[in-house]
């Protein structure tokens, strides 16, 4: 069984404890609390559809709702990606955080015949990181569009990307073409765009105002009028 650390919040120490006992052996790997107030446990890959069904249905656990799937991207590692869930019970009032890990060539069990809402959480993960979810029946982009390039959300995913697209006004349609950075786009003297303009309209009016003489007040008489 994994063993959390000391010193933290007893009730969330205890539902740990109580989860990586209820696990079949070494599907826990680890067991954890952070922060204080953030139940986490890691899993094994091919462990996940048992995991998640404790989780589900196990009266002491009851984690009715999958709230968020996300991916996070560790390019230096053998498994480059971490899937998190993040679980919460109302009929107890607490929540937890499941992860594992992958790579891009290894899907990950989906989970939508426990959740069927983490569908949708399933194919973003897709889009963005490239994870893949064995069992999702329709994993297809979701907030990119019809033949992107790649997953933009990989840290090693350029920052321009690899297409840009325009409304062609000749041919009536949208155009995907390969990404040209204009040269007057690549030289940045960093000056914000009100430094950059020197005069703007109207200004002519300020400018005049301050080369004039200020006006006299209308208590002082002319010079003249006080002469005998």
């Amino acid at each position: 069984m994994a063993e959390l650390s000391p010193n933290l919040s007893p009730d969330l120490t205890a539902l740990g404890e109580q989860v990586a006992a209820a696990m079949p052996p070494g599907a826990v790997l680890e067991a954890f609390v952070v922060r204080g107030a953030e139940l986490t446990i890691r899993i094994r890959r091919d462990a996940v559809l048992p995991v998640m069904a404790v989780l589900r249905t196990d009266p002491r656990f009851a984690f009715e709702q999958c709230m968020d799937l996300c991916g996070v991207d560790w390019p230096e590692r053998a498994e480059r990606f971490d899937v998190v869930w993040n679980l919460l019970s109302l009929t107890h009032n607490h929540r937890i955080r499941v992860v594992t890990t992958t790579d891009a060539e290894n899907p990950v069990p989906s989970v939508t015949a426990i959740w069927p809402t983490a569908g949708w959480f399933e194919r973003e993960a897709w889009d963005m990181y490239g994870i893949a979810f064995e069992g999702n029946v329709d994993l297809r982009r979701l907030l990119t569009d019809y033949g992107f390039q790649g997953h933009p959300l990989r840290k090693d995913f350029p920052l321009t990307g690899h297409v840009e697209v325009r409304y062609d006004p000749e041919r009536r349609e949208v155009v995907y073409e390969p990404v040209k950075l204009q040269q007057d786009f690549r030289n940045f003297d960093f000056l914000s765009p009100w430094e950059g303009m020197t005069t703007l309209p109207g200004d002519e009016k300020v400018h005049l105002n301050r080369i004039a003489p200020p006006p006299a007040s209308l208590l002082e008489k002319p010079e003249a009028e006080n002469q005998p």
